[in-house]
């Protein structure tokens, strides 16, 4: 789409929406007048009127001309943050307006186009308004689909309830393992195979444990309290049993884990699990376990590359149950070579073996995976959609309620991914980390340290991506630790 910006420079803003909205074009812009097109062309206005801001978009294609109009009040405008969010949204809605009459369609998230979108609801709620009224004001001032609204009030309210029982020096443990068995098609994440990086697992151990140690003595030096603990990646269960005990042993020596209130691993993969690895998985302290088949049709599994079988995902699922430890499991709506009603089969078969947790994700098509780069044929946003509803209504009906929710860019039809819980057993770290309630330290490849202010501010430190990097990167430490202690300071 050529798009050309008059009176403002929110690229961002309106590359979102129109990501929305169009999610086959790709943004090119132009300073120069707009001819008549031979595709779609949108014109982003924004003029600053001495009592409101107000945005125009034009939208020309197809033999038409589509208009959007948004406006905010100028008193609103106060400091530069409030500036900026406001009149992106107003820039959002004006785009959004005049995408839906071009196309005709009604988006189930509307002009909404962030990672968090529960936050809205949790702002609502936040002001003594019901439930019931924080899904209206989110269907009248963003378009949002009565389902989607509930959806983000329901994760409103867990982050509202954990945020309650948190302190100001509360914070959460994450260690990334940045190793799988093989890459499946849909994963741009930053893992290596271990079959082909199986010398750097070793050395990239001994520099993590060296991470931890580190660490630990800030924590303790700062007074911080660690609340839950998640090991993730890649698939953590990808290394061999005695260095994910090293890892698990330095965790458990380091930090004082008394006030811990959940300690998860993602095993993932099913063909990494082993009742030896669990074994040691629950002896060092860990009482939640991840396997996430993603689906449980053969041919889906093969088609995304997966070396495992619908077998080995419920034998895996027994072995957690024998473990006495909690179980979530995840799958994914839209990968290639399912539909509508294989993915019900394979949601009705995992909802038998009776998971705490169950999470839902959309496929998105990112730009380094395989099923991107070979253009792999994935099923389109209606087939979504009807998968995602069945979803919604069978884990409602089989005692399941949503407890958090984020959004990513280029999922099919621009869904959302979303986690399933029974009553009692929501997971404290993806609350805490997607809603940013409290610290997250992160070690390993690719980790991102979160550090939250109780009034909110934010910062970010960054680990080196690659396993190689990551082991190369020890003269980093000490400036890690200096910001982290100033942050507190």
């Amino acid at each position: 789409m050529l798009i050309k910006l008059v009176g403002h420079d929110y690229k961002y803003a309106v590359e979102q929406i129109m990501l929305a909205l169009f999610p086959d074009e790709r943004p090119v812009y132009s300073s120069v007048p707009l001819s008549e097109p031979d595709g779609l062309t949108a014109e982003s206005r924004l003029r600053l009127g001495a009592v409101y801001a107000q945005a125009v978009t034009l939208i020309r294609g197809g033999g038409k001309v589509s208009r959007g109009y948004a406006r905010v009040k100028r008193g609103s405008l106060t400091d530069k943050l409030t500036t900026d969010r406001l009149l992106q949204r107003t820039i959002k809605q004006s785009f959004y307006r005049a995408a839906a009459r071009h196309t005709g369609a009604s988006p189930v998230w509307g002009s909404l186009t962030g990672i968090r979108p529960a936050r809205l609801a949790a702002a609502a709620l936040e002001t003594g308004i019901s439930g019931e009224a924080a899904v209206k004001s989110l269907m009248r001032d963003f378009y949002v689909s009565r389902e989607r609204a509930e959806l983000c009030t329901d994760a409103a309210r867990a982050a509202r309830l954990m945020k309650e029982t948190l302190g100001p020096r509360d914070v959460a443990l994450y260690v990334g393992i940045p190793f799988c068995p093989t890459r499946c098609a849909y994963c741009s994440f930053v893992s290596n195979s271990v079959e082909k990086s199986f010398g750097l697992v070793g050395p990239f151990v001994q520099a993590l444990l060296l991470e931890i140690g580190s660490a630990a003595g800030l924590v303790k030096e700062l007074g911080l309290r660690v609340i839950c603990v998640y090991i993730g990646g890649g698939t953590p269960t990808s290394l061999p049993p005695e260095d994910l005990e090293a890892v698990m042993a330095a965790l458990k020596e380091s930090f004082d884990l008394s006030n811990l209130r959940e300690y998860t691993v993602e095993a993932g993969r099913p063909d990494t699990i082993t009742a030896h690895k669990l074994e040691v998985i629950r002896r060092m302290g860990a009482g939640r376990v991840c396997v996430n088949p993603q689906s449980m049709s053969p041919d889906v599994l093969k088609a995304i590359g997966r070396g495992h079988t619908p077998e080995d995902v419920r034998d895996a699922a027994r072995l957690v149950g024998e473990c006495g430890m909690s179980l979530n499991m995840d799958m994914i709506a839209g990968l290639p070579g399912d539909t509508p009603d294989g993915f019900r089969r394979s949601l009705d078969e995992i909802l038998s073996i009776g998971p705490d947790n169950i999470t839902v994700h959309t496929l998105s098509l990112k730009k380094g995976s395989r099923v991107t780069l070979e253009g792999v044929p994935t099923p389109g946003g209606a087939s979504v959609s009807e998968m995602l509803g069945y979803a919604a209504g069978r884990l409602r009906e089989s005692g399941y309620a949503p407890y958090y929710l984020y959004r990513q860019k280029f999922t099919s039809g621009g869904f959302e991914n979303t986690g399933w819980t029974k009553a009692g057993h929501e997971c404290v770290y993806n609350i805490c980390m997607m809603e940013e309630l409290c610290t997250v330290l992160a070690f390993g490849g690719g980790g991102v340290t979160k550090l939250v202010s109780p009034g909110g501010r934010i910062e970010r430190v960054f680990n080196a991506k690659y396993p190689r990097e990551y082991i190369q990167q020890k003269d980093k430490a000490e400036a890690r630790s200096r910001m982290i202690r100033e942050f507190y300071k």
